[in-house]
C-alpha cells in the first residue's frame, strides 16, 4: 500500500500526455537527458552513484575544501540530521523509512555502517531532535519517538502527535525544525503550481508545541518552502521558496524569505519582487500591498531546497555569516540550471551575495545528481544529500592539502 502512495497518478497522466503530445510542459527542444530526469522524478527512480573517477572529473569545491562520497546506495536520500554523537540520519520517502549512517569512527571519510532506524512511514521527509525525542514529518502527520543519540537506537513506540495534515498534490513533502524557544516549525507546500487553496494550512509555515498542541499558522503565501533555518547571529528565520512554473525559462525567480509572524509572502498572486501573477486576477492588486518581497532571488527554476547556516568556526572567515543552499535543479527549462550547492553571504547591512560552492552535477545537459539538503558536523564538515543518485557526500575543510575531490 505504501509503495502505491509513492506514484503520483496525476503526474503519470501528465507524463503520458507529454509523450503523446497532447500537452507541452517541456520546451520543444528538450533533450532526452531532461526527459529521462523528468520520467525518473515522476516514477521515483534514480541513477547510480557517480564513480570516484567521475567525482574527480566533474564535481568541484573551492580552495582547500575536499569532497568524497560519505555513503552510497541511499535511495532517494532527502533531509539530513547530524546527531551529537556523530551519526547522520537521512529520510528515504520512497521507501517510507529513516536510515542511520553510522559515525566515521575509523576516520576513512565514510559512514562506518548503515541501518534502518524506522520504517513503515508515510513518505517521511523532515527530521528534528528535541531533548530525547526524534521528530519525523510524514506527508500527513508529525510523529516522534524516544531516541538515544549515543547508541543511535530508539525506545518505546513511535507516536503521531499531529495528524490530518494536507497530503497529496504537487508538493507533498513536510519539513520541520525547532526554534531556540522550543516551538516546532512545519512547512507545508501548495497542492498545485498556481491556484487558490481551499485548505488554509497549504502554502504556509506553521508551528506547534513539542507535544503537537497549539498549532497555528506563522506565515502564508509560501508556495513550497522545503528548507528553513535560523541565522545564528540574530535568530532570524529564513526559508527557501520555489517560484511557480510555466512562465518561461527565466521567470519568476525562486526566493529566500525572511519569515516574520503573521506576514504574507505573495503566492499565488505575487511573483518575485512585487510582480502580479498573470493567471490570478481577482483581488491580486490588493494582495500586492501586503505581500512581503524576498530578501534574495535565486535564478528561476533552480529549486532551492535545504538551507543551513554555518555554525562552525572551523571554516574560513568568509563563511562567518553565511548559509549553504542546495539547488535541486530545473525540470522545465530549455537549458538545465541549478544542480549545485551555493553559499550565501550577509554583509554588515544584511545585503546578501552568492557564490558557487559545489558544482558539476550538470554538464552540457548531463545530470549526475540533484542536491537536496545539508547538515554540518562537529568539525564544520558538510554533508549533502542527493536524491537522484542516492548518495550522501561529505565536504571537509583541510587547508594543508591541495586536492578538492578524492
Amino acid at each position: 500500500m505504501l509503495k502505491q502512495r509513492l506514484i503520483f497518478p496525476g503526474l503519470v497522466l501528465i507524463l503520458v500526455a507529454m509523450v503523446s503530445g497532447s500537452i507541452h510542459l517541456l520546451p520543444p527542444n528538450a533533450d532526452i537527458t531532461r526527459l529521462r530526469l523528468l520520467f525518473n522524478t515522476l516514477m521515483g527512480k534514480g541513477i547510480d552513484s557517480p564513480s570516484p573517477g567521475t567525482l574527480i572529473s566533474r564535481l568541484k569545491v573551492p580552495g582547500a575544501f575536499h569532497l568524497n562520497r560519505y555513503a552510497t546506495d541511499v535511495p532517494g536520500a532527502r533531509m539530513l540530521l547530524y546527531t551529537e554523537a556523530g551519526d547522520l540520519l537521512v529520510t528515504l520517502p520512497r521507501s517510507g523509512a529513516v536510515m542511520l549512517l553510522g559515525r566515521d569512527n575509523n576516520k576513512d571519510g565514510e559512514a562506518d555502517h548503515k541501518k534502518l532506524l524506522l520504517g513503515n512511514l508515510n513518505r517521511p521527509h523532515g527530521l528534528a531532535l528535541w531533548r530525547d525525542w526524534l521528530y519525523i514529518a510524514e506527508t500527513d502527520a508529525i510523529g516522534r519517538v524516544l531516541f538515544n543519540t549515543e547508541t543511535g537506537s530508539l525506545s518505546g513506540q513511535y507516536q503521531r502527535i499531529v495528524q490530518g495534515l494536507p497530503e497529496g498534490g504537487n508538493h507533498w513533502s513536510k519539513s520541520i525544525g525547532f526554534s531556540s524557544d522550543g516551538w516546532l516549525y512545519l512547512s507545508i507546500g501548495s497542492r498545485c503550481n498556481v491556484c487558490i487553496e481551499k485548505d488554509p494550512r497549504r502554502a504556509t509555515m506553521m508551528r506547534f508545541r513539542p507535544d503537537g498542541s497549539a498549532g497555528e499558522v506563522v506565515a502564508t503565501g509560501l508556495r513550497n518552502s522545503v528548507g528553513f533555518d535560523w541565522a545564528p547571529w540574530d535568530g532570524t528565520l529564513y526559508a527557501t521558496d520555489n517560484g511557480r512554473d510555466l512562465l518561461g525559462d527565466d521567470y519568476p525567480p525562486c526566493e529566500l524569505n525572511r519569515i516574520e509572524f503573521g506576514q504574507f509572502y505573495g503566492w499565488p498572486y505575487i511573483n518575485g519582487f512585487g510582480d502580479l501573477d498573470p493567471d490570478q486576477g481577482e483581488g491580486k492588486e490588493s494582495m500586492l500591498a501586503k505581500a512581503i518581497s524576498p530578501v534574495f532571488g535565486f535564478r528561476a527554476h533552480n529549486a532551492p531546497l535545504g538551507i543551513l547556516f554555518n555554525r562552525s568556526d572551523k571554516l574560513p572567515d568568509h563563511y562567518h555569516k553565511s548559509a549553504f543552499v542546495a539547488l535541486h535543479g530545473s525540470w522545465n527549462r530549455s537549458t538545465p540550471d541549478g544542480y549545485k550547492l551555493i553559499s550565501l553571504h550577509w554583509d554588515e547591512q544584511d545585503k546578501i551575495t552568492s557564490h558557487d560552492f559545489l558544482t558539476g552535477f550538470e554538464k552540457e545537459g548531463d545530470i549526475i545528481g540533484r542536491p537536496v539538503d545539508i547538515a554540518q558536523g562537529q568539525l564544520g564538515e558538510l554533508y549533502v544529500s542527493d536524491d537522484y543518485s542516492g548518495t550522501v557526500y561529505r565536504i571537509i575543510y583541510e587547508p594543508s592539502t591541495n586536492d578538492s575531490v578524492r
